[in-house]
């Protein structure tokens, strides 16, 4: 990114030679970034991230094709911006299903199947949950949606760079993916938008992008988001196992060795680095507990990051669609693992964790 940010600092639109170079270096990063998931390069369009590309997605999608129906349908877990796009489309007049989920928080297609109809125009539903990892059957469930004639678009920014993801094996119209989730600098993301779709631009201006997201380009966002890719495609076969296995010994002993410990997610259709922990008793210690690790050197959260800020004052809608009592959705542990984590890490966060616990008192919870 540094030469970017220097000598290199044209602007991608600009017919100068400098603006040639700039935009030599987002064609090639929009190549890199098309190939990892089994796109054409003119199918990526750049943005600021994860929560533009579900904003532009949905709010798109939905008011391109009104004229057919103004009903869509997103998954009772999706990240608080699909969320939140979905309450906005509905004060616009647009009617939303939104789909259950089992207590690993897996959408059933045939809830799916049951829930289109005829005026549906599009259907979201995330790649793997940002709080519990659990992965859920987009395949399936973009095959149903292709076969009654829907769009289907996936926020895959948990997923991307941790477990497959294919465009075409994966019947995606749509697809959220971004940078920071992969070690690539904050501030930029993209949203792939398969040839053909009936999408209508949700930021207006100089037609940058293929008329589809106008404003300057970040190239340097976008060189970075480029080189995470590579960095990250070289290193799935072997960090994805490695993360695996650290992700593993975490639940394995943790459930083994603290009786009041649940995990909050599907045990196998995971993220590899993602372990979403609850403690009978300790629900309302959640914050507590993150402190008292966070002071021993080790971070976690209680949830998304996001949405930390009113994290005490309102419990979590995914805790709550996978059926934990209100006690229990106000309380959990999110550990989340990465490619600097090593096991002599796992082994002082396993220590430590039973050290926390037993220095705060329970209270018994609600089941």
């Amino acid at each position: 990114m540094l030469p970017f940010f220097t000598e290199q600092f044209g602007n991608p639109s600009s017919l100068h030679s400098f603006g040639r170079q700039a935009k030599e270096a987002v064609n090639n990063a929009r190549s890199e970034i098309a190939s990892s998931i089994g796109a054409k390069p003119d199918e990526i369009v750049f943005t600021s991230g994860g929560t533009e590309s579900n904003n532009f997605a949905l709010k798109g999608v939905a008011f391109a094709n009104r004229s057919k129906g103004r009903h869509i349908i997103v998954s009772s877990i999706e990240h608080d911006c699909i969320m939140n796009s979905a309450g906005w489309l509905a004060s616009e007049g647009f009617e939303v299903t939104y789909l259950p989920v089992d207590k690993c928080g897996i959408v059933d297609p045939a809830d799916l199947e049951s829930a289109i109809r005829k005026d549906t125009t599009v259907v979201s539903v995330m790649h793997a949950n940002n709080e519990i990892g659990t992965i859920e059957p987009i395949a399936e469930l973009g095959r149903i949606c292709g076969e009654r004639g829907v769009y289907f678009h996936s926020d895959a920014c948990q997923s991307f760079g941790k477990v497959p993801v294919d465009v075409n094996k994966q019947n995606l119209n749509l697809l959220t993916i971004n940078a920071h989730k992969i070690y690539g600098p904050k501030g930029v993301g993209a949203l792939y938008i398969r040839e053909g779709t009936k999408i209508s631009p949700w930021q207006h201006g100089g037609g940058h992008e293929f008329g589809l997201r106008s404003s300057t380009e970040n190239v340097t966002g976008i060189v970075g988001f480029a080189k995470a890719v590579e960095l990250c495609r070289k290193e799935f076969d072997t960090e994805v196992p490695r993360l695996t296995g650290m992700r593993d010994r975490i639940i394995d002993s943790t459930l083994a060795e603290t009786p009041v410990a649940y995990l909050n997610g599907h045990r196998t259709l995971r993220t590899p680095n993602n372990v979403n922990l609850g403690f009978h008793g300790y629900e309302g210690e959640s914050i507590k507990i993150m402190l008292d690790l966070d002071d021993a050197g080790i971070a976690v959260s209680t949830g998304s990051a996001c949405s930390s800020n009113h994290a005490q004052s309102t419990p979590s809608h995914v805790l709550k669609a996978i059926g934990l009592n209100p006690i229990e959705m106000r309380g959990s542990l999110r550990v989340s693992l990465g490619r600097f984590n090593t096991k002599e890490e796992v082994d002082i966060f396993l220590e430590t964790l039973p050290k926390v616990l037993g220095s705060l008192k329970s209270i018994s919870s609600i089941r």
